[in-house]
C-alpha cells in the first residue's frame, strides 16, 4: 500500500535537525533548505497536496519567492500547466517591478515583484511559515498590484505567524500542510 502524500510530508518532518540562529531555533528539511537530499516522493508528496486543495479553474498564475519556493512552484506549474513568476532577491529595473522589505525570524532582506498585471488571480506557493515576516509583505505588495490572492499554500507552518495573519488580515486564505513544533530539540507534528 503506498503512503498517503501527507503521511509522506510529516514522516519526512520527523527527525529534521535543528540547529539555533541565535535565540531562533532552525529546522532543516528539504522543502524548506534543499538540504538534507530530497526524495522524490517527498516532492511529488508536497505537489500533490497542492494541486488536490486548489480550484484551478480561479487561478491565473503561480508565485513563490526564491529560493525554496522555486521546487514547489516549478513542480505545480508542470503538474497544472499553469504559468510561473518568481518573486527574486535582486532588481531586474523591470517596468512596474515593486520592491518589497521582508523580515524572517532571524533576518531581513529585499524581494522584487515583476509581471504581475493588475486582476490576475493568484496562488501563491511558499516553503515555510514561522512569524509571516515575509509573507505578510509580499501578499500586502501583490494586492497592491491589483492581484487578486486567490490562494495561498504554505507547505510547512512552525510558529504563530498564520494564526496572526489569519486574525489581522482575515481576507487572506493562507492554508498550510503540515504544522510543526520544536519540542525537546526535536521536530514534532501538531495536528
Amino acid at each position: 500500500m503506498t503512503p498517503e502524500p501527507l503521511s509522506i510530508l510529516q514522516d519526512s518532518l520527523r527527525g529534521a535537525p535543528i540547529i539555533w540562529k541565535g535565540e531562533y531555533p532552525y529546522f532543516i528539511h528539504p522543502i524548506s533548505d534543499g538540504i538534507p537530499r530530497m526524495d522524490a516522493e517527498v516532492l511529488r508528496a508536497t505537489r500533490d497536496l497542492i494541486v488536490e486543495m486548489v480550484n484551478w479553474s480561479k487561478v491565473d498564475l503561480i508565485v513563490s519567492v526564491e529560493a525554496m519556493g522555486l521546487p514547489l512552484l516549478a513542480a505545480v506549474g508542470d503538474a497544472t500547466g499553469k504559468p510561473t513568476v518568481v518573486i527574486r532577491k535582486r532588481s531586474y529595473g523591470m517596468e512596474g517591478e515593486v520592491r518589497v522589505d521582508v523580515s524572517t525570524g532571524y533576518s531581513e532582506s529585499t524581494a522584487y515583484i515583476n509581471d504581475i498585471s493588475p486582476g490576475e488571480r493568484i496562488l501563491v506557493v511558499d516553503d515555510v511559515i514561522s512569524t509571516g515576516g515575509t509573507l505578510e509583505p509580499l501578499l500586502e505588495a501583490l494586492e497592491g498590484m491589483g492581484a487578486i490572492l486567490q490562494d495561498v499554500i504554505v507547505a510547512i507552518e512552525k510558529g504563530e505567524g498564520r494564526e496572526r495573519l489569519a486574525k489581522e488580515r482575515p481576507n487572506w486564505p493562507i492554508r498550510t500542510l503540515a504544522r510543526i513544533d520544536i519540542i525537546d530539540g526535536k521536530v514534532e507534528i501538531v495536528s
